[in-house]
C-alpha cells in the first residue's frame, strides 16, 4: 500500500509581493538593540511558519505581523486587507498588541496578548508561536554575546522579558501542544538556565 503524498505548498507572487511590501515597510527599521534590518526577522517568522505546515497565506501574515503595530496602526490593518485579503489581515490582527503610538503600558499589553491566545484560531497561534520562537533563539544568541547586556534593550528587562516568555509557552500549551511550542520551551528553558532563573 503507497502512503498519500502530503498535499504540495507553493508560494505564488502573493508572496513574493508581501516580502516588497514588508521590505518597503520596515526599511528603515532595526532590531532592537542591534544594526540588523528588521526584514531579517520577518524572513525567519515566515520561514518557521513554513517549516510548520503553514499555508501561503500563513506565511505572508508571518511576513506582515509586526506591520500594524510597528508601521501604522489601524490604517495599516485596513491596507492589509485591501492588498492581501481578509484572512491575513485576521492573522495579522490576532497577532497585534497595539494599534497606538505611544503604545500602553508594556505589561498591561503583554497581559492582554497572553489571554487572547489560548482561544484564538489556530493560524494566529502559529504565526505568533513563530514569531516568539525566532525572537527567542535572536535573544539567545545575542545573550551569548553580550551577557547580561542584552536585557537592556527591552523595556521589560531581564524579569519582564523571561516572565514572558515563560507565560507564552503555557499560553501556547492551553491551546495544545505542538513541536513549535516544545521548540519555544526548549530555547526559553536554555534563556532562563543561562540567567540564572531556572
Amino acid at each position: 500500500m503507497r502512503l498519500a503524498r502530503p498535499k504540495e505548498r507553493q508560494l505564488t507572487p502573493r508572496f513574493t509581493r508581501a516580502v516588497g511590501y514588508a521590505a518597503r515597510l520596515h526599511a528603515k527599521q532595526k532590531r532592537k538593540g542591534t544594526e540588523r534590518p528588521y526584514i531579517g526577522h520577518l524572513l525567519g517568522v515566515a520561514s518557521i511558519v513554513i517549516e510548520h505546515g503553514g499555508d501561503e497565506d500563513a506565511v505572508i501574515a508571518a511576513l506582515l505581523h509586526d506591520a500594524v503595530e510597528d508601521q501604522g496602526g489601524l490604517p495599516r490593518l485596513r491596507e492589509i486587507r485591501r492588498k492581501f485579503g481578509a484572512r491575513i489581515a485576521r492573522i495579522v490582527d490576532g497577532c497585534t498588541d497595539s494599534y497606538t503610538d505611544p503604545k500602553p503600558p508594556w505589561r498591561e499589553r503583554k497581559i492582554k496578548y497572553l489571554a487572547h491566545l489560548p482561544n484564538a484560531p489556530a493560524d494566529v497561534r502559529l504565526v505568533s508561536a513563530a514569531d516568539k520562537l525566532h525572537n527567542a533563539r535572536e535573544i539567545l544568541a545575542d545573550y551569548r554575546q553580550v551577557g547580561e547586556a542584552v536585557w537592556s534593550r527591552f523595556t521589560g528587562g531581564k524579569g519582564g522579558m523571561l516572565w514572558y516568555y515563560r507565560a507564552l509557552v503555557e499560553a501556547f500549551r492551553a491551546a495544545g501542544s505542538n513541536a513549535l511550542v516544545e521548540e519555544l520551551d526548549r530555547v526559553v528553558t536554555e534563556l532562563q538556565r543561562l540567567a540564572g532563573m531556572n
